[in-house]
Order: C-alpha cells, then structure tokens, then sequence
C-alpha cells in the first residue's frame, strides 16, 4: 500500500539550544521587571551576557556556589521577583538537589531552574559534568514542572513562556549545535505535546535533541513503508497524557527516545500511562544505566546510540511485537 506523503520539516540552521535561552531570557528583561537573573560563573556558557549587560541591576553572580544560588533565589520569590538561575545541569540538580527539595519544591517557590550541558552532548568534558538522571530527579519532586526543548526557537519560546506560570520549573537544554526547525514566533503552551508528522504503524515520541533524530527516522521509514507518527514532547512533567494515549489507540505500539537514562525518564513516564490505560509494546531509546565519557557529541551520541538508526532500529522491533 501506498502511504500519504509525510509532512517534512527544514532546519533553518544548526543553533545551540542554550542560545535560545539567552535569547529568551534577553526578551524578559525588555518586558518583565520582575525577571531576575543568577549565575553559577558560567556566564558565557550560559549565554546571560545580554541580559546582565543591559540589566545589571537585575542580574547576580553568585560564582560557584551553586547551592547559595538556590537559596538565594528562593527568597527573591518572596518579594516578587521571578529568578531564573543558570548553570550546568549536573550542577543545577545533582549537587544541590536537597535545597531545591527543601527550598524551592516544598515552599512551591516561583523560581526557574536553568539549566545547560544536559546529557550526553556536554562532550568531551565527560562523565563528571554530564548527566543523564536530571529528568528523573527534578520530575519527582511534587509541583515541579519539567521541560526539555528541542530546538533553538523552542527553547526561547519556552524562556519566556515560563515567566508567565507560577511554580517551580526545570528548564533543561544543551550545549551542541542541533538543527533549528521549529517556527520562529511560536507559541509555548506548558504541557502540550506537538505532533509533527502523522502514522499508523506506529508512534515515536521523542524530547530534546532526539527530537529531531525522530524526524530524520520517521523519513526512513516512510521509504521502507512504514507510516510513523512523530509526537514532540517537550514537557515530561505534566506529561500530555492525552496525545500518547490517542496516539497509540491508532498504532498500537510505540518508541520513546531521549538523551537520558532509559530509567527514570520520558520512557518510564509514558510507560506508566500506558500500563495504566492502554498496555502497549513499547521500545526505549535511551542510555542503558551507564554514565557517559569524554568525546565529541555526535561520538557520544552515535556510541551511546542515541540518533535516528537507533529509533529506525527500536522502531522495526516494536512492530514485531504488535
């Protein structure tokens, strides 16, 4: 059987996503009064350069002492302001998950955790300043949003759209280079998975910069036959629990992919509502409980397979065992 031509997206040129932070938080600082900014000393990485030149007086630093900042910025909540902190993302959870639990989380603080060089695609500075439990972590604590973009244009809207909710939030983006294929002037609506391409056969929900893999998958497919549904999650946490579930009521299987352990993650989180409500084979592409390494990230990521052929793959033994 023929299938429908598949709707294809073009990346309008590879930008790093934490770009679109700085980007993002650029825009608050012209509109809101009360965005406020702390870094860890990682200005340049985490591209607050703008934000801190045309807003000194809005802007701390707080050097390194990551869990300061969080204290800090729980308690510029209290006045009014909406901090948004920045460092790496081991930095912004592993080491200072007690005063976000105890801080921010329990006393449902308005404060925006920012954080950059998640995963694998940190690269070559390795194991230690990776991290693949981040989602899992921030995920778990009651109140906490948690929201992984794909792109350049989508982690901007995602900036600034968190401005405007109340409550804790994990906002997690990387350093790499990835394809920037999502609309320019988007609409960022919390919790709302997008679906990018239609499919029968099956579904791949993807997060992050695996985002992208699943549509350079989805392609593949198409040639080989196979009609693939491609879904955007860029919010794990509330996770749109309705997409997946109507979804998979078409195609009766699905993969999950994302740059982070395969325990505690996207997979895990759409693996329960699917016990829940529709059981349903599902393949996970994911790391495989392991820590990362030293190289660069297109290594790490073809090693660690993390990318399209993994998702092709994860995608022809689901079928299998529909």
């Amino acid at each position: 059987m023929q299938l429908k031509q598949m709707k294809t997206y073009t990346n309008t040129g590879n930008k790093d996503t934490r770009s679109g932070f700085g980007a993002g938080l650029t825009e608050l600082g012209k509109t809101n009064e009360n965005v406020v900014a702390l870094c860890a000393d990682l200005i340049g990485s985490l591209k607050m350069d703008d934000f801190k030149k045309n807003h000194p007086e809005r802007f701390f630093q707080v050097g390194i002492a990551e869990a300061n900042m969080i204290g800090i910025a729980a308690g510029m909540t209290i006045g009014g302001k909406i901090p948004f902190t920045g460092t790496f993302a081991n930095f912004s959870t592993g080491r200072v998950y007690d005063q976000i639990r105890q801080s921010i989380a329990y006393s449902d603080k308005n404060v925006k955790i920012c954080a950059s060089h998640a995963g694998l695609t940190l690269g070559e500075d390795g194991a230690t300043h990776q991290i693949l439990e981040d989602i899992g972590l921030m995920k778990m604590l009651p109140g906490m949003t948690v929201i992984n973009t794909c792109d350049f244009n989508q982690t901007k809207a995602a900036t600034m759209a968190i401005a405007d909710h109340h409550g804790p939030v994990y906002l997690r983006f990387g350093r790499p280079s990835v394809p920037n294929f999502t609309p320019e002037h988007q609409t960022f609506e919390i919790g709302k998975a997008i679906h990018l391409t239609e499919g029968n056969d099956v579904t791949i929900v993807a997060t992050g910069h695996l985002v992208w893999e699943a549509l350079e998958a989805a392609k593949a497919l198409h040639e080989k036959g196979i009609s693939a549904e491609v879904i955007n999650i860029h919010t794990i946490k509330p996770l749109d629990d309705t997409a997946i579930l109507n979804s998979v009521a078409k195609t009766k299987c699905i993969v999950t992919a994302e740059e982070h352990n395969y325990l505690g993650g996207l997979g895990e989180s759409v693996a329960r509502i699917l016990a829940q409500n529709s059981p349903t084979p599902q393949e996970f592409v994911a790391t495989n409980d392991t820590f990362g390494e030293s190289g660069t990230p297109a290594q790490l990521m073809d090693k660690y397979n993390l990318n399209s052929k993994a998702i092709i793959k994860a995608v022809e033994t689901v079928l299998k065992r529909k």
